[in-house]
Protein backbone atom coordinates (compact mmCIF):
# COMPACT_ATOMS: atom_id res chain seq x y z
CA UNK A 1 0.00 0.00 0.00
CA UNK A 2 1.41 3.36 -1.04
CA UNK A 3 2.25 6.03 1.49
CA UNK A 4 2.52 9.77 0.78
CA UNK A 5 6.29 9.77 1.30
CA UNK A 6 6.58 7.33 -1.63
CA UNK A 7 5.43 10.09 -3.97
CA UNK A 8 7.81 12.59 -2.33
CA UNK A 9 10.73 10.22 -2.88
CA UNK A 10 9.78 9.65 -6.53
CA UNK A 11 9.40 13.39 -7.13
CA UNK A 12 12.86 13.89 -5.59
CA UNK A 13 14.29 11.34 -8.03
CA UNK A 14 12.51 13.20 -10.87
CA UNK A 15 13.92 16.52 -9.65
CA UNK A 16 17.44 15.09 -9.96
CA UNK A 17 16.78 14.56 -13.70
CA UNK A 18 18.31 11.09 -13.98
CA UNK A 19 21.36 12.00 -11.91
CA UNK A 20 22.61 8.96 -9.96
CA UNK A 21 21.42 8.77 -6.37
CA UNK A 22 21.86 6.65 -3.28
CA UNK A 23 19.39 5.88 -0.52
CA UNK A 24 21.53 7.84 1.95
CA UNK A 25 21.65 10.91 -0.32
CA UNK A 26 17.90 10.91 -0.82
CA UNK A 27 17.34 10.37 2.89
CA UNK A 28 19.56 13.31 3.79
CA UNK A 29 18.04 15.62 1.17
CA UNK A 30 14.47 14.67 2.13
CA UNK A 31 15.07 14.69 5.89
CA UNK A 32 14.01 11.02 6.11
CA UNK A 33 15.79 7.90 7.27
CA UNK A 34 17.48 5.68 4.70
CA UNK A 35 15.13 2.86 5.69
CA UNK A 36 12.10 5.10 4.96
CA UNK A 37 13.50 5.89 1.51
CA UNK A 38 14.27 2.22 0.86
CA UNK A 39 10.74 1.19 1.88
CA UNK A 40 9.27 3.98 -0.29
CA UNK A 41 11.21 2.79 -3.34
CA UNK A 42 10.14 -0.81 -2.69
CA UNK A 43 6.45 0.18 -2.49
CA UNK A 44 6.81 2.30 -5.64
CA UNK A 45 8.32 -0.66 -7.50
CA UNK A 46 5.54 -2.95 -6.26
CA UNK A 47 2.89 -0.43 -7.37
CA UNK A 48 4.47 0.04 -10.81
CA UNK A 49 5.32 3.69 -10.15
CA UNK A 50 9.05 2.94 -10.46
CA UNK A 51 11.04 0.52 -12.59
CA UNK A 52 14.42 -1.13 -12.27
CA UNK A 53 16.73 -0.61 -15.26
CA UNK A 54 19.98 -2.44 -14.69
CA UNK A 55 21.38 -1.05 -11.45
CA UNK A 56 19.17 2.06 -11.60
CA UNK A 57 15.71 2.57 -10.19
CA UNK A 58 13.74 5.23 -12.05
CA UNK A 59 10.21 6.59 -11.85
CA UNK A 60 7.85 4.94 -14.32
CA UNK A 61 6.86 8.23 -15.95
CA UNK A 62 3.67 7.07 -17.59
CA UNK A 63 2.24 5.37 -14.49
CA UNK A 64 3.39 8.06 -12.07
CA UNK A 65 1.95 10.83 -14.24
CA UNK A 66 -1.37 9.00 -14.48
CA UNK A 67 -1.47 8.43 -10.71
CA UNK A 68 -0.62 12.05 -9.90
CA UNK A 69 -3.21 13.43 -12.31
CA UNK A 70 -6.06 10.99 -11.71
CA UNK A 71 -5.59 9.27 -8.35
CA UNK A 72 -3.48 11.25 -5.92
CA UNK A 73 -6.20 13.71 -4.94
CA UNK A 74 -8.44 10.86 -3.76
CA UNK A 75 -5.76 8.93 -1.88
CA UNK A 76 -3.79 11.71 -0.18
CA UNK A 77 -6.40 14.33 0.66
CA UNK A 78 -4.89 17.45 2.22
CA UNK A 79 -5.89 18.58 5.67
CA UNK A 80 -6.59 22.28 5.88
CA UNK A 81 -6.26 24.20 9.07
CA UNK A 82 -5.86 27.52 10.69
CA UNK A 83 -3.88 30.63 9.86
CA UNK A 84 -0.21 29.98 10.54
CA UNK A 85 3.32 30.69 9.35
CA UNK A 86 4.97 28.53 6.71
CA UNK A 87 6.00 27.91 3.09
CA UNK A 88 3.58 28.75 0.27
CA UNK A 89 2.33 25.96 -1.96
CA UNK A 90 -0.16 25.21 -4.73
CA UNK A 91 -1.31 28.22 -6.78
CA UNK A 92 0.56 30.67 -4.52
CA UNK A 93 4.05 29.39 -5.45
CA UNK A 94 6.05 28.91 -8.63
CA UNK A 95 5.23 28.01 -11.29
CA UNK A 96 1.47 28.50 -10.78
CA UNK A 97 1.74 31.98 -9.27
CA UNK A 98 2.62 33.23 -12.77
CA UNK A 99 -0.87 32.29 -13.95
CA UNK A 100 -3.08 33.24 -11.02
CA UNK A 101 -3.54 36.64 -9.43
CA UNK A 102 -3.47 36.63 -5.65
CA UNK A 103 -6.83 37.41 -4.11
CA UNK A 104 -7.73 38.50 -0.60
CA UNK A 105 -7.62 34.93 0.73
CA UNK A 106 -4.56 33.86 2.68
CA UNK A 107 -2.45 31.49 0.54
CA UNK A 108 -2.18 27.77 1.23
CA UNK A 109 1.00 27.01 3.15
CA UNK A 110 2.88 24.07 4.58
CA UNK A 111 3.25 24.89 8.28
CA UNK A 112 6.88 25.67 9.12
CA UNK A 113 8.20 27.62 12.10
CA UNK A 114 10.90 29.13 9.88
CA UNK A 115 8.43 30.13 7.17
CA UNK A 116 8.15 33.76 6.15
CA UNK A 117 4.52 33.78 4.97
CA UNK A 118 1.26 33.70 6.88
CA UNK A 119 -1.48 31.65 5.32
CA UNK A 120 -3.91 28.80 5.72
CA UNK A 121 -2.40 25.50 6.77
CA UNK A 122 -2.32 22.90 3.97
CA UNK A 123 -0.82 19.55 4.94
CA UNK A 124 2.22 18.54 2.89
CA UNK A 125 2.44 15.03 1.48
CA UNK A 126 5.05 14.26 4.13
CA UNK A 127 6.12 16.09 7.28
CA UNK A 128 9.64 16.88 6.03
CA UNK A 129 8.52 18.56 2.79
CA UNK A 130 8.97 22.17 4.02
CA UNK A 131 12.62 21.43 4.85
CA UNK A 132 13.26 19.30 1.76
CA UNK A 133 12.24 22.02 -0.69
CA UNK A 134 14.47 24.73 0.80
CA UNK A 135 17.47 23.62 -1.27
CA UNK A 136 15.68 22.08 -4.24
CA UNK A 137 13.56 24.46 -6.35
CA UNK A 138 12.74 21.68 -8.82
CA UNK A 139 11.29 19.47 -6.07
CA UNK A 140 9.42 22.50 -4.75
CA UNK A 141 7.77 23.01 -8.16
CA UNK A 142 6.77 19.35 -8.42
CA UNK A 143 5.22 19.37 -4.94
CA UNK A 144 3.42 22.70 -5.46
CA UNK A 145 1.89 21.36 -8.69
CA UNK A 146 0.87 18.16 -6.92
CA UNK A 147 -0.75 20.24 -4.16
CA UNK A 148 -2.75 22.20 -6.74
CA UNK A 149 -4.12 18.88 -7.96
CA UNK A 150 -4.71 17.64 -4.41
CA UNK A 151 -6.60 20.70 -3.26
CA UNK A 152 -6.88 23.43 -5.84
CA UNK A 153 -9.84 24.90 -7.68
CA UNK A 154 -10.73 23.65 -11.16
CA UNK A 155 -8.64 26.20 -13.09
CA UNK A 156 -5.65 25.65 -10.80
CA UNK A 157 -5.92 21.88 -11.22
CA UNK A 158 -6.16 22.19 -14.99
CA UNK A 159 -3.07 24.39 -15.21
CA UNK A 160 -1.18 22.12 -12.80
CA UNK A 161 -2.04 19.08 -14.96
CA UNK A 162 -0.81 20.90 -18.06
CA UNK A 163 2.48 21.85 -16.36
CA UNK A 164 2.99 18.39 -14.88
CA UNK A 165 2.54 16.80 -18.30
CA UNK A 166 5.13 19.23 -19.65
CA UNK A 167 7.57 18.36 -16.82
CA UNK A 168 7.16 14.63 -17.45
CA UNK A 169 7.76 15.16 -21.16
CA UNK A 170 10.96 17.06 -20.32
CA UNK A 171 12.07 14.31 -17.90
CA UNK A 172 11.46 11.62 -20.53
CA UNK A 173 13.52 13.60 -23.07
CA UNK A 174 16.41 13.81 -20.57
CA UNK A 175 16.06 10.11 -19.79
CA UNK A 176 16.31 9.22 -23.49
CA UNK A 177 19.32 11.47 -24.07
CA UNK A 178 21.23 9.93 -21.12
CA UNK A 179 20.41 6.32 -22.05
Amino acid sequence: MLKPQDIVVLLKVLSRQKEKWSYNELAFELDMSASEVHAAIKRALDAGLAVKQGDDILPNSRNLEEFIIHGLQYVFVPKRGELTRGVVTSYASAPLNEYFVADEEPPPIWPDADGDVRGMSFSPLYRSVPNAVKNDPELYEWLALVDAIRGGRVREKQKAVELIKRKFKHYDAIKKSKS
